[in-house]
């Protein structure tokens, strides 16, 4: 009885996916690795596609941690943006960049 090949070449291409341009792949990468290897160890898919599945997961799991660094990222610039608008309303209009730290100022103070 052939075993099943199972998904390596696919989970190490997300995981490489997840690293060039879209992160969203990463923790897909990560779960499937783990679920695969664990299918391993029972025997239920080939050993051959250990180490392809090995490597997806691990580029898998640095993927979600940059997903995670982005949404980390994109709220801190939110809640910058949010905060200079109140400053600027408050402080009139902005001609230059030290307007910008004066209408911070004022509003922090």
């Amino acid at each position: 009885m052939a075993q099943d090949p199972g998904r390596g070449t696919l989970i190490l291409v997300l995981g490489i996916v997840s690293l060039v341009c879209c992160t969203l792949v990463g923790p897909l990468a990560w779960i499937w690795g783990k679920q695969d290897l664990e299918k391993i160890k029972r025997g239920e898919i080939s050993p051959e596609a250990e180490q392809m599945t090995k490597i997806g997961m691990i580029l898998g799991i640095v993927g979600s941690v940059l997903l995670i660094l982005q949404a980390v990222g994109g709220c801190v610039y939110i809640i910058f943006v949010v905060i200079i608008g109140m400053a600027a309303t408050k402080a009139g209009p902005i001609k230059t960049a030290l307007d910008v730290f004066d209408a911070v100022g004022s509003l922090v103070m």
